[in-house]
């Protein structure tokens, strides 16, 4: 039958009820009393951490680790007790006054605040951040020195049990006081199912710290002894920790949304390290001026301030370099946004610029159609006339031609102004730049231009418009031509290649550069002598390459030169076809 919180609230009552009229009915201080004092502690610490073992089993991640933590200081608690349970029991004798268990009780509260210091409620992208862990190992070697500063002293140099028992019941109850502290700032920042944990886990530590309060006075006034009322508050907070264990597994342990408090947390937990750091030197100024125990006491102390100290800085240089590591990780990270904010910005600055020319391009190329529709009409008529001599028809055949080719222009100019669609099919961009460059193979013989291809086999066809996409090659390969007729001749290397889902070109000349590359697809924008190009060829590759959901980068090289980098998304259906 599997254990769940109500079955255990139930048994929780009626186990307390029988151990309390145990208690009761049993001779104070009896054999029989002790027997029970001491197994049935014990078999609830095991209970304890065979469910929170459990927890930790079924979870994965942080939620993992923290049941596991929490199942171990459970785990420490019962070996503290067995302890108890074999002077007592077995060895049918008191618990010595210097008593090795104290040292294992002390520390099992160490594991607890582990726990809650991972904070399990964060989200995935939240727990990655190392820096919690370092700072709270820092404070776990503070409260380590801090029970070998105060205690171990009075405890194993020179007994003093007087001393000893009182430093070690105030340093415990000072550390169960600090981790019942930070389930309460848990408790008022998470939400769900966690902020239910940390609620009940609170209530199970601060109800053990008020009994351990109580014990350690009847302990002071002779009233205590194994087996007795006061050990009924001490077992039920234990059932309570149990119960916590058994809720937890009905309850929603996903990631809960940040809250203000989380992010004070994290600025909160480094300076308490830093302050935990900053005592040690105070400590040791005490031990050398102010400490009333024997010399070697104060010497024992003065040494383990200094080899704290030497502990804690090694964690605030390791601290220090990943700060400094993820402070250059986001350094980097925030330029390269800047970078691509600045990108973008351009983008939409030069599409801007592209809507604006397309509608005076658009409205030109409409009023041109009107005087063409004629123009072409009156030289078909004129055709027609069979009382024209062979040099008038010859004429008027050329005024056709030249309106026809005048027409087909305003069109290519309406296209690139979007207001007529190109129709457009599969093209093979590798024969395509290959035929450009044949095409302008006269102007690489007259100027000293050699050319360098490097085209791949077997590359997918994009889905394009070819008369477009072949103006777009001679423009940028026009554009090279002109840059190494500057320089007196050079090299023109021209790649096409597939990079995953992306079909590209890459043109790379040797001349002088481009001044000013970030503007060299605006509209009228242009380096060459007056008469020699209005600067809309680049403006309007540009746009069809955007048209044909591409992308064109231009940018200078180190070593000299310009490059254009096109890159054309490859769909499923060319791929198909290539």
């Amino acid at each position: 039958m599997t254990l769940t919180s109500r079955r255990w609230f139930v048994c929780t009552a009626l186990l307390i009820a029988a151990y309390t009229v145990v208690s009761l009915l049993l001779p104070a201080k009896g054999r029989a009393l002790t027997i029970v004092g001491d197994i049935v502690p014990l078999v609830f610490m095991l209970l304890a951490a065979a469910v929170m073992t459990s927890n930790a089993d079924s979870s994965r991640g942080h939620t993992r680790q923290f049941w596991g933590l929490i199942g171990l200081g459970c785990f420490l608690w019962a070996v503290d007790q067995s302890l108890w349970l074999y002077y007592e029991v077995v060895q049918q004798q008191d618990v010595p006054q210097v008593f090795v268990g104290d040292i294992i009780l002390f520390f099992h509260v160490v594991p607890f605040m582990a726990a809650v210091a991972l904070r399990p409620h964060r989200s995935e992208q939240d727990q990655r951040d190392h820096f919690s862990m370092l700072n709270f190992f820092m404070l776990l070697v503070w409260w380590m020195f801090l029970y070998a500063f105060v205690v171990l002293p009075d405890e194993y140099i020179i007994l003093n049990t007087k001393v000893y028992s009182r430093n070690f019941d105030l340093l415990y109850l000072l550390e169960n006081l600090a981790w019942i502290v930070v389930l309460a700032i848990l408790t008022m920042t998470t939400r769900g199912g966690w902020k239910k944990i940390y609620w009940n886990l609170f209530l199970a530590g601060f109800f053990y710290f008020a009994t351990s309060v109580g014990i350690n006075l009847a302990i002071q006034r002779d009233r205590y002894y194994t087996g007795c009322l006061y050990d009924v508050p001490f077992l039920f907070s234990i059932c309570w920790l149990i119960w916590t264990g058994l809720r937890a597994r009905e309850l929603d342990q996903s990631s809960a949304p940040a809250t203000s408090w989380s992010y004070r947390w994290l600025v909160l937990a480094p300076r308490l390290a830093m302050l935990a750091t900053l005592s040690f030197p105070i400590l040791g100024f005490w031990a050398v001026y102010m400490d009333p125990s024997e010399p070697h006491l104060r010497q024992f102390r003065l040494v383990l301030a200094l080899t704290a100290m030497l502990v804690l800085g090694a964690f605030v240089l390791v601290r220090q370099f990943l700060l400094d590591r993820q402070l250059m990780r986001l350094l980097t990270e925030s330029h390269q946004s800047l970078e691509n904010l600045q990108r973008l910005h351009m983008q939409l600055v030069q599409k801007e610029k592209l809507a604006s020319l397309g509608q005076l391009v658009s409205g030109a190329a409409h009023e041109i159609n009107n005087p063409l529709a004629a123009i072409l009409g009156y030289s078909e008529l004129l055709a027609l006339n069979k009382d024209l001599n062979e040099n008038q028809s010859l004429m008027v055949n050329k005024i056709g031609q030249q309106a026809r080719r005048t027409r087909d222009l305003v069109a290519d100019l309406l296209r690139f102004a979007q207001q007529a669609p190109a129709e457009k099919g599969l093209v093979d961009m590798g024969s395509l730049v290959q035929r450009a460059l044949e095409m302008e193979s006269l102007q690489f013989e007259n100027k000293k231009i050699s050319v360098e291809t490097k085209i791949g086999l077997g590359l997918p066809r994009i889905l394009g418009n070819q008369n477009q996409l072949f103006q777009c090659c001679l423009q940028i390969i026009g554009n090279a031509i002109d840059a190494l007729e500057e320089a007196g001749g050079g090299v023109l290397s021209v790649s096409v290649w597939q990079e995953k889902a992306e079909l590209v070109l890459e043109f790379c000349d040797s001349g002088p550069g481009i001044r000013e590359p970030q503007r060299v697809f605006d509209p009228f924008y242009t380096t060459k002598p007056v008469g020699k190009g209005p600067g809309l060829g680049l403006s309007a590759t540009y746009g069809i390459i955007q048209n044909h959901s591409g992308q064109i980068t231009c940018y200078n090289r180190d070593e000299g030169g310009a490059v254009f980098i096109v890159r054309f998304p490859v769909n499923s259906k060319a791929r198909g076809l290539a």
